[in-house]
């Protein structure tokens, strides 16, 4: 007899950590039972900018930080559990999305690290891992794979809804109502940033990892020469399929783009980054949607209290912002979820990519399992 409970890992490309859920994925969306964060070292937060920033891998640093991420994982896994004295044979799986380094479906690859070998070796429990790379090979994007399960747990029979997750860089998914299911396809792609910008512009000037609720950027006022130079970027009038990366909106494409506007304060560039984190998602549902609807917002921008004002202030006639918490899905918990979620998907043969999103060939079962 299976088991209704998993476990589901997440680290985004803000490379802040490591996030666990433990749920019961026995009704949708999921019951939460526990959750936990570690955060990543100095150290190691500072190789996994190397490897992302570099144009060629160190080999020796690239095998270190995939043992490192490996053993953290199985480490955070053991404790969420121990915390709720529930024994690693009461576990289904582990879904485990692993770290990001490289993405490039353009060229055919994506790379994520956290050795899935050293994670069912250290808890005893059947991991599923690497799920990006089949829906690649199968010629899609690899990303984004949460709408699966946001199409799973939170559609709705007569409204669309958009799904708005703001990590390090942003996507929506596009949930058009069951009732036109036939009419509309769902949609899912990356906006551009969401917080990796913010992020990095924080980290060199005020040497904090991130802008807590937005205030440095609420002591600012928005350059709008600036903001409306930044969205000239050929990314955000891609029409999707696509998805992005650090590869892409890094601190390079930041300073190039501040090159000309060098007479303004750094929190003013702050207050415009936010600015362009919000104007890029509403560009990108007004221009690639399917009409008004309700949007719920997750990920860590749903924390951003600055953020979401902004964002409620841009917004259009016709549309309202939540954030997922309304609906019964913790907004910092979401993406894990999903992958406890993926894992069970491929466990039970089925699958976990939407062709209408990721651009593949065709639904693929995703993931390789690793049995203790």
């Amino acid at each position: 007899m299976t088991s209704p409970l998993y476990i589901g890992l997440m680290s985004g490309t803000s490379l802040d950590g490591l996030d666990a859920v433990l749920v019961d994925l026995t009704t949708s969306p999921g019951k939460l039972i526990n959750s936990a964060h570690l955060p990543y070292t100095d150290s190691l937060r500072h190789q996994l900018h190397t490897l992302c920033h570099t144009a060629h891998y160190d080999v020796h640093l690239l095998a270190q930080a995939d043992q490192d991420i490996g053993l953290l994982s199985a480490q955070l896994i053991n404790n969420l559990l121990s915390s709720v004295n529930i024994k690693s044979s009461e576990i289904e799986a582990v879904g485990s999305h692993g770290q990001t380094i490289r993405h490039y479906p353009q060229l055919g690859f994506t790379h994520q690290i956290g050795d899935p070998n050293i994670i069912v070796e250290a808890t005893g429990i059947t991991t599923v891992a690497d799920f990006r790379r089949r829906d690649i090979a199968a010629g899609g994007e690899g990303a984004p794979l949460v709408p699966a399960y946001h199409a799973y747990a939170l559609s709705h029979p007569d409204t669309t809804r958009y799904i708005v997750n703001i990590g390090g860089m942003a996507n929506i998914t596009v949930l058009p109502p069951l009732t036109k299911a036939v009419e509309f396809n769902i949609q899912g792609f990356d906006t551009g940033p969401g917080n990796v910008l913010l992020d990095e512009w924080c980290q060199q000037h005020l040497s904090l990892h991130f802008d807590k609720d937005g205030q440095w950027a609420a002591s600012g006022k928005p350059i709008s020469e600036l903001l409306n130079h930044f969205l000239k970027d050929p990314y955000f009038k891609t029409p999707p399929p696509k998805s992005t990366g650090r590869e892409y909106f890094n601190t390079s494409w930041l300073n190039q783009r501040l090159h000309n506007f060098s007479q303004y304060s750094a929190n003013d560039v702050q207050a415009t980054l936010i600015f362009l984190t919000v104007k890029s998602i509403i560009n990108a549902i007004e221009q690639f949607g399917i009409g008004p609807g309700d949007i719920f917002i997750c990920g860590g921008g749903a924390y951003n209290s600055y953020l979401l004002d902004i964002f409620s202030q841009e917004l259009p006639e016709g549309y309202q912002a939540y954030t997922t918490d309304e609906q019964g899905i913790s907004a910092n918990w979401l993406e894990a979820i999903a992958f406890a979620w993926l894992a069970k998907q491929t466990l039970n043969h089925k699958t976990g990519n939407i062709p209408s999103v990721t651009n593949a060939k065709g639904p693929r079962v995703l993931g390789a399992v690793y049995y203790p």
